[in-house]
């Protein structure tokens, strides 16, 4: 199988009751709903996310999700677009992901062995991997072996939205999610071949943003924040500390 690789580009906002009148007044078309379950993964000292790095089994499969550029690359260039917009590339590949993970890993272990020398820790148990159960991959003798388990896990119910033609929207999706924790948000994301412009997402972006009458100049919140905010309280903390969120 091949791995597949591209960058989602994404501008959260907060979702209205009118939302997806809107969203029909302007040229989108309704392309369905659905529901999943995401499953989140981390080593209990936060190793992956702490540097960026989602790893997710989504409805049985395998998701990893890497920030391309720093918050403070970022807003280079194109501030006020940027800043609102996330960056991430996605690998929907097994064995693509298993190597990324390793690889996100063996360097944030040795900066902890640096660190460490230092100031040395107590180790605790290896936890038992939990949350992997549905999602098969055949062998999941890796999540034991990297101390992968799920920190975090929640039921998405997301009406989808696109634009047809050759337009500035071209290529732009609208979802609009509501988690079974209690928390609705839309997305305007768009896809990006790995090594294509980054620039043109965001003007697409901005250009739909503008037409659903979007303001704000702060990033909106996704379900994860809000879900770690909420229950996982001291890893949330530890994110805002490394500007991750």
């Amino acid at each position: 199988m091949e791995s597949t690789m591209s960058v989602e580009v994404e501008r959260k906002f907060v979702c209205d009751a009118d939302i997806q009148k809107q969203l029909e007044e302007i040229g989108a078309v309704c392309i369905g709903q659905k529901q999943f379950q995401d499953k989140y993964f981390d080593t209990p000292d936060f190793l992956l996310t702490l540097r960026d790095v989602w790893l997710r089994c989504r409805q049985g499969c395998w998701e990893l999700k890497c920030a391309t550029v720093t918050k403070a690359e970022d807003r280079v260039g194109e501030p006020q677009k940027a800043e609102l917009c996330s960056r991430y590339q996605e690998i929907t590949n097994l064995s693509q992901i298993q190597l990324k993970v390793r690889e996100v890993m063996k360097e944030g272990n040795g900066e902890k062995k640096t660190a460490n020398q230092t100031h040395p820790v107590v180790h605790q148990d290896t936890p038992k991997t939990e949350g992997a159960k549905n999602c098969p991959t055949g062998n999941e003798s890796w999540l034991m072996e990297l101390n992968l388990v799920c920190f975090a896990e929640f039921t998405t119910q997301r009406c989808s939205f696109t634009f047809g033609g050759e337009g500035d929207e071209s290529g732009v999706r609208v979802d609009l999610d509501q988690a079974d924790f209690g928390y609705c948000v839309g997305e305007i994301e768009v896809l990006v071949p790995k090594g294509e412009d980054i620039q043109s997402a965001l003007r697409k972006i901005e250009k739909t943003a503008q037409r659903l009458g979007l303001s704000g100049h702060q990033r909106v919140q996704g379900k994860m924040d809000v879900y770690l905010q909420r229950y996982c309280p001291e890893h949330y903390a530890k994110l805002l500390s490394a500007h991750i969120l």
